[in-house]
């Protein structure tokens, strides 16, 4: 509707658009941190995996092709969560850890 049609806000629908921009944004500059061996980038990638595990859980319900996307989707969000709270990762990252002083 906001793209083509008349949406009932247009002001609502422009704020709607700059979230999603945002939202997108965000997993592809955590990415970079990542890269660059950012500390404060393992916080949004963490938050980004933890927003997929909702969307797995909703493709994994349906019927259809659907199950195995959720299925993969479930699997990269897990094994990233896993892999960006390791001591390897905080190590690399320069996370100082709770049995560090």
């Amino acid at each position: 509707m906001g793209l083509l049609g008349r949406p009932d806000s247009p002001q609502q629908a422009e704020m709607g658009g700059l979230t999603l921009m945002a939202l997108g944004l965000i997993p592809l500059f955590a990415a970079r941190g990542l890269l660059l061996r950012r500390a404060w980038s393992r916080g949004p990638a963490v938050a980004t995996q933890i927003m997929a595990l909702p969307v797995a859980w909703t493709l994994l319900r349906s019927s259809g092709a659907l199950i195995p996307a959720g299925i993969a989707l479930a699997v990269i969000a897990v094994s990233a969560l896993v892999l960006l709270v390791s001591p390897t990762t905080t190590q690399a990252l320069g996370i100082r850890g709770p049995d560090r002083a």
